[in-house]
């Protein structure tokens, strides 16, 4: 999906090698896999750099990459600076959205077609990804009551 989410972006691409790793994947690992000369950005909403401090060697993550934060409602940036002091904010709207929040509504059946990219749209649908198992105390077939009657 992020493939799709990024196809038409210019200066996005994807990198499937957290992905492809077997095991325990950590992102201070993956950026470890870069060459030293190449400039890593990792970009995280404001809620998720809140909590960049529990991350795994998260020291090392700070010192391998630039955290480009991704202002969300509710979260206080005062408070990511204290995590990361170095983070550059994103200057962009601010959306009332989550990706819980998205998957959430494809799981429900609530519209959310304009939330993602069309192609993402399209394979999320296509995949039945997020839908919620059908929950019925409905028997098919007949009951037994219908079955003598």
């Amino acid at each position: 999906m992020t493939r799709l989410a990024v196809e038409d972006v210019d200066g996005f691409f994807v990198d499937g090698r957290e992905v492809d790793r077997e095991g325990l994947t950590y992102t201070v690992d993956t950026l470890a896999s870069f060459p030293d000369d190449e400039d890593l950005f990792l970009i995280l909403g404001a809620d998720a750099a809140l909590g960049l401090s529990t991350w795994h060697r998260f020291e090392d993550v700070l010192a391998r990459a630039t955290v480009l934060v991704v202002p969300r409602p509710g979260t206080d940036s005062t408070l990511v600076r204290r995590v990361v002091p170095d983070a550059v904010f994103l200057d962009m709207a601010v959306l009332e959205i989550s990706g819980t929040e998205i998957r959430r509504h494809a799981a429900t059946g609530h519209p959310y077609r304009f939330l993602v990219t069309s192609d993402v749209h399209r394979y999320i649908e296509a995949n039945t990804l997020y839908a919620e198992a059908v929950k019925s105390d409905i028997v098919e077939g007949l009951s037994e009551m219908e079955e003598t009657s």
